[in-house]
C-alpha cells in the first residue's frame, strides 16, 4: 500500500509573495528608464537641476536632456551622477523594462524530446521553453504519457525541484524511500535530488503533468 510520506497533516508557511501584486509599470526604453531615476533620486534629496549640476561639473542642459531621456549617458557621466546623488550605479537601471518572452503550444503539439525512460514507451512532450529569462531559473514543463508499452521504470535523480500533476490513469510513484498512489487530481511537489520516478502503473493510460525547475548554469549540466 503507499504510503503518503506522513508529511501531509503540517500546515504550509505563509507565502511571502503575493500572487495578485502588480509592479509598477517599467520603462522599455533604457534612455527614459534612467532618466526617470536620475530626477527622482535628484527630487528625494531636493535639490535642483542647477544644484546637480555644480555637484557634478556638467550643464543644466545637459542634465535636462538626460532626465527628459532625450540622451543617452556615457558611464562616465553616470559615475558622476551616482557620486553625486549618493546611489549605485545599478540603481539607474532598476526602472527598465527587459522584454519578456511567452511560450504558447496548442493542444497536442507539445514537441516530442528524447529523454531517459523514451526507449521504455514513456513519452515526453515538451510544453514550453523560454531562453535567457530574468528568473535565473530555468523551467520545463512536460506532459509524460505511460501506456502498455512502459514495462521498465528508470529512475530519475537530478538538480532541483519538481512537481506532478495526474490528469489521467493511476500509477504509484517514488520519491525516496516513500511511495505515493496517485489519482487524477493529485499532486507531488518533491526535491528531485531525491532518487524518483513511476513504480507501478495502477489504471492505464497514465497522463501526468510534470514541471521541473532548476538554477541557470554557464555550462549545461
Amino acid at each position: 500500500m503507499a504510503s503518503n510520506g506522513g508529511k501531509a497533516g503540517k500546515s504550509p508557511a505563509a507565502l511571502s509573495q503575493n500572487p495578485h501584486a502588480i509592479r509598477e509599470p517599467r520603462e522599455n526604453n533604457l534612455e527614459m528608464a534612467i532618466g526617470h531615476e536620475v530626477r527622482a533620486f535628484r527630487k528625494k534629496l531636493g535639490i535642483t537641476v542647477s544644484d546637480l549640476a555644480v555637484a557634478t561639473g556638467m550643464s543644466v542642459g545637459m542634465l535636462s536632456k538626460i532626465e527628459n531621456g532625450n540622451i543617452s549617458a556615457s558611464l562616465t557621466t553616470l559615475q558622476a551622477l551616482s557620486k553625486a546623488l549618493g546611489v549605485p550605479i545599478t540603481a539607474f537601471f532598476r526602472g527598465y523594462e527587459e522584454p519578456h518572452t511567452a511560450t504558447f503550444v496548442k493542444s497536442g503539439q507539445g514537441l516530442n524530446i528524447e529523454r531517459r525512460g523514451t526507449r521504455a514507451g514513456h513519452q515526453y512532450s515538451l510544453l514550453g521553453h523560454v531562453d535567457n529569462n530574468a528568473t535565473g531559473v530555468s523551467v520545463e514543463p512536460y506532459l509524460i504519457t505511460l501506456t502498455m508499452e512502459s514495462d521498465v521504470f528508470p529512475t530519475f535523480q537530478h538538480d532541483g525541484m519538481e512537481f506532478l500533476y495526474m490528469l489521467e490513469g493511476q500509477v504509484v510513484y517514488r520519491h525516496g524511500d516513500q511511495l505515493y498512489h496517485m489519482e487524477p487530481g493529485d499532486s507531488l511537489f518533491f526535491d528531485a535530488d531525491a532518487p524518483h520516478g513511476p513504480e507501478q502503473l495502477v489504471q492505464l493510460p497514465c497522463r501526468y503533468l510534470s514541471i521541473i525547475s532548476y538554477p541557470n548554469k554557464a555550462a549545461g549540466g
